[in-house]
């Protein structure tokens, strides 16, 4: 049965990391009708969270490997050490510096992120009441301000249509829209891509570059992650396998998630999403209040 959960939540978390839906609501959702069993350490839940997520990022990375790949194949007579030799692609180690200053707003975060899960969960890993109201009215507060700046961004001319537009002021701004996804129910996409609009991105460039940002930070994360669950217990095998299959299957449903994603918002704005967002925000307290 924890095999099969994994599935469960691998398929979940494919679906909603990309999507500005918060992945986090739904996850409290499922593994609260679906919850692991006795057969792994009170610590794990919380960890295979984090780290199922590095399934869905190297998805990013397989489908846009031409984009960030930054290495060509080198010249017989070419000196490696030697940066005009053409082996380096410029344009992308530019992608990769606007990336990890992007990023750079979220190391804030790694200083707060366990201080707040401490506040808002429970030692069972289910939202505390002050969790429950957080992370619904982020739902509902994102899901509004989507609907309200694709109203904005209707008749506005972008000037920002693809990531090679996007300069370093751009992507720190950016950077910092995704430090508000450390509040449970935001979602780190969703920041981003509301962060995105608001300076005047293009809703596709707004999604590209929003994936590349996830590479490091959740890289990190869940680096930490792992330390932290080592520093207090250790894997089991089967929890290994457990991991290991949520991690192929957040993978695999992101390869599509993505690619779908990417052709809906070349001919479609955010608002359903938006709306989305604050019936799932409902749905989510009424779920908390009737539950036994």
């Amino acid at each position: 049965m924890e095999f099969l959960k994994a599935i469960l939540y691998g398929i979940v978390e494919g679906i909603t990391e990309w999507l500005p839906v918060s992945s986090t609501g739904h996850l409290i959702i499922v593994q609260g009708f679906f919850p692991f069993g006795k057969g792994v350490s009170p610590a794990f839940p919380e960890m295979f969270n984090y780290v199922i997520q590095l399934g869905a990022i190297f998805a990013v990375i397989v489908l846009f490997w031409k984009k960030l790949w930054p290495f060509k194949m080198p010249d017989k007579n070419a000196n490696f050490l030697a940066v005009d030799s053409g082996i380096f692609k410029k344009d992308q180690w530019i992608l990769w510096f606007k990336v990890l200053v992007a990023t750079l707003p979220s190391t804030l975060g790694l200083i707060v992120d366990d201080k707040i899960d401490a506040l808002m969960y429970a030692e069972n890993g289910d939202p505390n009441l002050a969790g429950l109201i957080v992370i619904s009215a982020a739902l509902v507060l994102y899901g509004v301000l989507f609907i309200v700046i694709e109203k904005m961004n209707k008749n506005r001319a972008l000037k920002i249509n693809s990531t090679a537009d996007i300069t370093y002021k751009t992507a720190l701004i950016i950077g910092f829209f995704q430090l508000l996804a450390i509040v449970p129910g935001t979602s780190r996409s969703g920041a981003t891509i509301i962060g995105a609009l608001i300076i005047g991105v293009a809703r596709p460039a707004a999604a590209e570059f929003s994936f590349f940002m996830a590479i490091p930070t959740m890289f990190g994360v869940s680096f930490l992650k792992i330390v932290q669950f080592l520093s207090e217990s250790s894997f089991a095998s089967n929890e290994l396998v457990i991991l290991g299959i949520g991690m192929v299957v957040s993978f695999l449903v992101s390869m599509v998630c993505i690619k779908k994603l990417m052709e809906y918002v070349k001919k479609h704005d955010f608002s359903f999403f938006g709306y989305y967002r604050i019936v799932l925000g409902i749905v989510l307290v009424a779920y908390f209040l009737l539950k036994p």
